[in-house]
């Protein structure tokens, strides 16, 4: 027998792996902190090079935890409000999941 994973468990896997490097960390709180900002805004903040900022904002926005609006020929981007709050809410369950609990080994 097979066994599988919850679809909350595969999306928040997706979610962690998008934010397991501190530049896609630092970059969603500096999204969180505002409503939304121009890629140029995000690269003079960040000590990294242009392309490596693009291809971490594509791995963030490829789990959906950003989006993105072209206004050529900038690109604008903010926090994907839905799944930011489901981000939060399966992180959160998580956390939360051992909290309950009174310890472990021993």
């Amino acid at each position: 027998m097979i066994k599988r994973y919850t679809q909350e468990e595969e999306q928040l896997a997706r979610f962690a792996k998008a934010m397991g490097h501190p530049a896609r960390i630092a970059i969603l709180k500096f999204l969180a902190s505002r409503d939304d900002c121009f890629f140029g805004d995000i690269h003079e903040v960040l000590p990294i090079a242009k392309a490596t900022v693009s291809q971490h904002l594509s791995e963030l926005k490829d789990a959906g935890l950003i989006q993105g609006e072209i206004f050529p020929p900038k690109v604008k981007y903010c926090i994907n409000p839905g799944n930011w709050m489901l981000a939060n809410e399966l992180l959160s369950g998580l956390m939360d999941s051992y909290a309950a609990r009174k310890g472990c080994c021993g």
